[in-house]
């Protein structure tokens, strides 16, 4: 196949299912294929990474969206994270993000490590009270305890934390390369909703402060408006929350199948004699919640890997493909959790590096191996069944039977 029939199939059906297999036709091209007379892809881990830290590579930003996007301002559920660091450039993103920074702090995500557990093991009695019966992974567990966490931090009452999944699902469909009409008008509806409920969560949080990230980022907008204007405010609280836990509950279910496929691994974290944190690594980096992201070159004179990169042509970063780049890890196409090649790319890099990085490791390295030791006997209940996207790679069921707790 040639490099466009390639692309076209990445962006079919089977190839949002299983991008693996093309990743690998489109590197047999070059690290930095051109795909159109706009668009370069890149394949290779090491120019993924330059790219993603080198400043005169940006975000598309709104500016340049609405360019070629004659209807990007009538869309909310476009609009809405535009005005969030995920599609700012400098100086907007450093103003933005070192606030954020100030208040959604290491030291605030590690004090989280009590909390995590705790809604582990709760979330872990209430699968033993549901007997034999198959339930859905993702459903139960996968994505409760991420919504559980952010909600918490961000200080989300726990009557409203329901609404959030469906919410983000459909927001979150307009990060993709292709979007059908009628996910743009449920994104555009989620994308209202979401606003109006920050919003009033954020005015009630002035009125009467919290010990919570909300009340932190309103406290600190309202001292000092040229940091953070009121839009900017909602448009972040949104990125916040679904980045929060879509992501992750995508990291758990992808590792609840790996682990299925490889019942040696799951023994070995359920024993103890696998660290949680190199099993999570291994996972990322072999099927990462976040396949691609998307930057474009913002200056004259770049060229990547020999290839010229004139100014305002796009770049798809392959994250899925530089994370199994054969010049950077040993046998690519193998998961092995003991491999010491280097750290995925699966978080990004540079000023965009993910926020919420240090949090999903949290999660995911308290889940897993207290869900195997909770529910030894834990297995498959049917096929899994995957959803058809590219850029945010995971499952819409995870159908399991617990079996008899250990």
């Amino acid at each position: 196949m040639d490099v466009a029939t390639i692309v076209n199939e990445l962006l079919g059906p089977e190839g949002r299912r299983d991008p693996y297999p093309l990743y690998e036709q489109l590197r047999a091209f070059g690290r930095v294929v051109q795909t159109d007379e706009f668009m370069v892809a890149v394949t290779g881990h090491e120019e993924a990474d330059e790219i993603l830290r080198a400043p005169a590579f940006g975000v598309i930003d709104p500016a340049l969206r609405a360019q070629f996007e004659p209807d990007y301002l009538d869309h909310p559920g476009k609009t809405l994270l535009g005005e969030s660091i995920l599609e700012r450039n400098a100086p907007d993103h450093a103003r933005m993000r070192s606030l954020i920074s100030s208040v959604f702090t290491a030291r605030r995500v590690a004090a989280l490590a009590p909390a995590v557990t705790a809604a582990v093991d709760g979330l872990l009695d209430e699968l033993a009270d549901h007997g034999d019966a198959p339930l859905d992974f993702l459903d139960a567990f996968a994505f409760r305890l991420p919504i559980g966490v952010i909600c918490e931090l961000l200080g989300v009452p726990d009557e409203d934390r329901h609404l959030f999944r469906p919410l983000a699902a459909d927001l979150t469909v307009t990060l993709e390369a292709l979007v059908e009409d009628d996910e743009l008008a449920a994104s555009d509806l989620a994308a209202v909703e979401l606003s109006r409920y920050f919003s009033e969560l954020a005015a009630r949080r002035r009125a009467d402060p919290k010990d919570d990230l909300v009340s932190a980022l309103v406290a600190t907008a309202d001292a000092d408006p040229q940091r953070l204007s009121d839009t900017e405010l909602i448009a972040n609280l949104s990125l916040l929350l679904v980045a929060g836990f879509e992501t992750t509950g995508n990291l758990l279910g992808n590792a609840l199948a790996l682990l299925f496929e490889h019942p040696d691994v799951a023994d070995r974290l359920r024993d103890g004699t696998l660290d949680p944190s190199a099993l999570v690594d291994e996972v990322l980096r072999f099927d990462s919640p976040v396949q691609l992201t998307s930057r474009v070159a913002l200056t004259d004179g770049l060229a990547v890997a020999g290839r010229p990169v004139p100014r305002n042509t796009g770049v798809l970063l392959l994250i899925g493909a530089a994370n199994r780049d054969p010049r950077r890890f040993t046998d690519p196409g193998r998961f092995d959790p003991d491999r010491r090649d280097g750290q995925p790319l699966s978080f990004g890099g540079g000023p965009h590096y993910c926020l919420g990085a240090q949090l999903a490791r949290l999660e995911a390295t308290a889940a897993l191996p207290a869900l195997l030791r909770r529910f030894p006997a834990l297995a498959p209940a049917g096929p899994a069944d995957r959803r058809e996207r590219l850029v945010l790679r995971g499952y819409r069921t995870l159908p399991v039977t617990l079996g008899s707790e250990g």
